[in-house]
């Protein structure tokens, strides 16, 4: 009974063995394979044999030997489909701004080719894609924002269309917040002059933008705070601007949260300019 209790874990760790060994076997086989297409010299067959690994995902494989051949194929028939799986497999290896740069090469070489539309959707797809978080440098969020809205004018009744203008807008929201932040923190560090200035220009750059309502009061807010701290002679101006501010606040948004908080700022800025003109007179 001992023997028979010992021979189950022993079959089975056998047969576990074979099994490693096998998928051994199978993946030095596979190794050697690819190790002398790499050193073949002929294209045709790296070509059929770029296409078998992206058909199993491969694509790391498909990448290597693609670039092997791009400059033999360039201007062949064949090198039509090898730039544009080249420029996929850098997309789905997650090298996205090689991929967007490969999806532009392609579409500036094969303009023409009924896959020149999905070329361009994915190369500002790609640029989206590689974008950083709102809090870093937003460039690559322009450049795919304005890439798409390319694309939808030059294309608008693509089936990428939907999700291009999902793009643009996602684009939009996250430029708008590292906007946002950036004026709000100007705030928080008291250069109240360069938040006011910065909550201007982001009214300019997004007059519908979801923070407006937030951002108008803030804007009272440093506005009475620089004329707080400024010399006498700028103080009239500077209050007076508040004052505005405040109303503005009033005009668009009646039922504002931040009324109350606002109304305060308003009523010292009142007070202060009455003290002004008195002094004056």
């Amino acid at each position: 009974m001992i023997f028979n209790r010992l021979r189950i874990p022993f079959a089975i760790t056998q047969r576990y063995a074979i099994v490693a060994m096998l998928v051994l076997v199978i993946f030095s086989t596979s190794c050697s394979r690819f190790r002398r297409l790499e050193r073949s010299e002929d294209w045709r067959e790296k070509y059929q044999a770029g296409l078998d690994y992206y058909a199993k995902k491969d694509y790391y494989r498909t990448a290597i030997l693609f670039e092997q051949i791009l400059p033999i194929v360039r201007g062949l028939p064949e090198g039509e489909k090898v730039e544009f799986y080249l420029a996929y497999c850098q997309y789905y290896e997650k090298t996205y701004l090689l991929a967007s740069n490969q999806f532009k090469t392609f579409f500036e070489n094969y303009g023409r080719s009924s896959l020149a539309e999905e070329a361009y959707f994915m190369y500002a797809y790609s640029l989206y894609v590689a974008a950083p978080p709102e809090n870093l440098d937003q460039r690559s969020s322009i450049e795919a924002m304005n890439a798409m809205q390319t694309y939808v004018n030059q294309y608008p009744t693509s089936k990428f269309a939907d999700r291009a203008n999902e793009v643009i807008a996602a684009s939009q929201k996250k430029l708008e917040k590292k906007g946002f932040e950036g004026a709000k923190q100007y705030l928080k560090l008291k250069y109240y002059q360069a938040a006011v200035v910065s909550f201007e220009n982001f009214q300019k750059s997004f007059p519908d933008s979801q923070y407006m309502e937030e951002l108008t009061y803030l804007k009272v807010q440093a506005q009475y705070k620089l004329a707080q701290q400024s010399i006498i002679s700028k103080q009239l101006e500077r209050y007076t601007a508040a004052v505005e501010y405040y109303k503005e606040l009033v005009d668009n948004y009646p039922k504002s949260e931040y009324l109350k908080e606002a109304e305060r700022y308003y009523s010292y800025s009142l007070s202060e300019l009455n003290k002004l003109k008195t002094k004056k007179s």
